[in-house]
């Protein structure tokens, strides 16, 4: 995990969940081949790069999650059977078949408690300085599930009931001038699957932004520059649009 531009001046807080595929050497790469963890299985494909460069232009803090999702999903209740997957998309994966409560526990230890710590102790310290805080996780999801159709979206805005800011930020986007496919709680809904948006936001009655960009848009550094200076523009309008 890790906290790019900490204490940054932007009302905004960036987070990325699935935002790295590294996996600790004592797990033996889940026993995949290399070219399983490529995949959006492993990680969100650009996420990294995209909260980087947002944090950047924005003066935004971006907390990342370095670790695979593999290894045990952060927004998942740790709780959940599928906060720690055997399938993913069609896959196997070996080294989480059958693991032991302890090695679980290990994982939320190591894994997911820092790194939600990480966020709880960022809006801590933002509640007591009086700073105003809007949530943004930035997730990436595949074009295409592994025998599913199309996705026509380029975005989804996922929320859970009512959300100002992702309201904002979804009718913004889709008055775009390029007028690009954006799904309201499309690909994903927010449910109850969804972890950090949840506790971090609205357990804390702070507004948020869960915002889902298509991988292919943001796979090399071109598309991610592209994206990043499209969203560096809106977000602070939407953030105007609310007042």
């Amino acid at each position: 995990m890790i906290v790019h531009n900490p204490g940054a001046a932007s009302p905004l807080l960036l987070l990325g969940d699935h935002a790295g595929r590294h996996i600790p050497p004592e797990l033996a790469g889940l026993g995949l081949p290399a070219a399983e963890l490529d995949r959006h299985i492993a990680w969100d494909i650009g996420v990294d790069a995209l909260g980087r460069r947002l944090a950047r232009a924005l003066d935004a803090t971006f907390i990342a999650q370095t670790v695979s999702r593999l290894v045990i999903d952060c927004n998942r209740d740790p709780e959940r059977p599928d906060a720690i997957c055997e399938i993913s998309d069609g896959a196997p994966i070996p080294g989480n078949a059958g693991l032991s409560a302890a090695a679980r526990a290990r994982r939320i230890a190591e894994v997911f408690t820092p790194y939600h710590a990480a966020i709880a102790a960022e809006l801590d310290a933002r509640a007591a300085r009086s700073r105003p805080t809007v949530v943004v996780a930035l997730h990436s999801f595949t074009p295409a599930m592994q025998g599913g159709p199309p996705r026509p979206w380029r975005f989804g805005v996922l929320h859970l009931g009512r959300s100002a800011f992702s309201d904002a930020v979804l009718a913004r986007l889709r008055a775009e001038p390029d007028r690009p496919c954006v799904g309201d709680n499309q690909p994903y809904a927010m449910d109850g699957t969804d972890y950090t948006i949840p506790r971090h936001a609205i357990g804390r009655g702070l507004d948020y932004l869960e915002l889902e960009v298509r991988e292919d848009l943001i796979a090399d550094a071109a598309g991610q520059a592209a994206v990043a200076a499209r969203l560096a523009r809106l977000l602070p309008l939407a953030l105007g649009d609310v007042g």
